[in-house]
């Protein structure tokens, strides 16, 4: 896990000045693909999902070095020829483990974090899930296993495998000649996170599009069919935590409803978005019927709440890669104390730029427990080392947190409705 901290202290930078390089394209061309909130939003996702695997929040149901340990036929040693077919061995797992999140109910709760932005860039790359709580890709690793790939092969490669699927998330490269017919590439990528009829559930591979071709998913980007982004039912909130267990929520709500039993069960195993028709009939759900007349998620928060929640985003980016940084110094329970106080944190300010009603609250509540536990550490100084400096920004991070807050409830127009209604 310590090493797994310091390459995200490389990759978390590198990340964001190819979006900052995006973005400023954007600008020189006239054609700016982000909005303000949306990425911030998807900023904080992505925060979410390294905190969740830092922390080691999730499950693992069947590991890589047990199945390769049980159906191993040969033993394979650390050549070029090995790591080829290892990354093969990858891109053919993560095409059918892909495909059945886009094919199965509760499998869909996992992955549609990754689709429920409205725009299409590099930070909607960053919407990945907190809500895959246990781990099977394993099972996708089979091929790989029987040939006898050792762990620390695909251990090495994962991520990389994983890093390979940035660079395509952008509406600023066309299509790319005869690469296309080799590799995944923006265009096919565009029609995957499209919501269009003619997308829907198309180009599921990661690396090769091979697969897609071979097993009948492909769609090329057609130029009469402009690509119009996000989900069937709109996830209308900026809070990723919210929305990675929403399609969960929506499971359990049918199958509490559905006078069947044998639909309280199928519900979770039945394609996506299938409901049972007891349920269809009386609780009726908002989806996109026509793509183009589809109105993006806007709050349209004053400039001020837009600098907040920008201030919220930096502040908690820096305490995440401060505990990075130091992962070796800090003990288990400062490391969890830290990682769930950002995550609250994730909570609360997106939450804020929803107006929830409770957010406010949420949030007085937040800081004030940032400020017991600075007192505490300044205390315990000698037991657990922060740094000077770590500790007057936290305590900064949460008095402005919590000035900031009250303003708001106080003052803050469309926030005032949301609490008189």
């Amino acid at each position: 896990m310590e090493a797994y901290a310091k390459a995200l202290l490389i990759g978390i930078p590198f990340f964001l000045v190819l979006i900052i390089v995006e973005l400023l394209y954007g600008l020189l061309k006239k054609d700016i693909k982000y909005r303000t909130i949306d990425t911030i939003s998807s900023l904080a996702s992505g925060i979410s999902n390294i905190l969740k695997d830092t922390l080691g929040l999730a499950i693992v149901l069947i590991s890589y070095p047990f199945i390769l340990k049980h159906i191993a036929l040969f033993k394979m040693e650390s050549t070029f020829l090995v790591y080829f077919i290892a990354f093969i061995a990858l891109d053919f797992g993560n095409y059918w483990q892909h495909r059945l999140a886009h094919k199965v109910n509760i499998f869909w709760n996992k992955h549609l974090i990754h689709h429920s932005s409205e725009e299409f860039n590099l930070a909607c790359a960053l919407r990945q899930p907190v809500a895959g709580i246990f781990g099977y890709f394993a099972l996708f690793l089979i091929p790989a296993a029987i040939l006898g790939v050792p762990n620390e092969v695909i251990a090495l490669l994962a991520p990389i495998h994983l890093f390979a699927q940035f660079w395509y998330h952008t509406q600023h490269i066309g299509k790319l000649g005869f690469l296309e017919y080799i590799i995944v590439t923006p265009s096919q990528h565009r029609v995957h996170h499209a919501i269009n009829p003619e997308y829907i559930d198309k180009n599921l591979a990661a690396i090769f599009c091979v697969w897609d071709r071979m097993f009948g998913t492909f769609q090329e980007e057609l130029k009469e069919v402009p690509p119009v982004y996000g989900v069937l039912k709109p996830v209308k909130t900026w809070n990723p935590v919210l929305i990675n267990f929403q399609h969960f929520w929506r499971l359990c709500q049918d199958a509490w409803r559905t006078r069947k039993w044998i639909d309280k069960v199928r519900i979770w195993f039945m394609p996506t978005g299938w409901r049972p028709d007891d349920v269809k009939s009386n609780y009726q759900m908002e989806t996109v019927k026509n793509p183009y007349s589809l109105n993006k998620y806007d709050t349209s928060p004053q400039k001020k709440f837009t600098a907040y929640a920008i201030f919220q985003l930096l502040s908690i980016t820096f305490l995440m890669l401060y505990m990075f940084a130091n992962f070796e110094n800090l003990d288990a329970i400062s490391t969890m104390t830290i990682g769930l106080f950002l995550f609250a944190g994730i909570f609360g300010f997106t939450s804020l730029l929803d107006y929830s009603k409770w957010a406010g609250y949420w949030e007085i509540i937040r800081a004030s427990l940032g400020l017991i536990l600075l007192i505490y550490a300044l205390i315990y100084h000698s037991k657990i080392y922060f740094g000077a400096f770590t500790l007057i920004f936290f305590g900064f991070y949460n008095l402005i947190t919590l000035i900031s807050t009250l303003y708001f409830m106080k003052y803050e127009v469309r926030f005032l409705k949301k609490h008189k209604q």
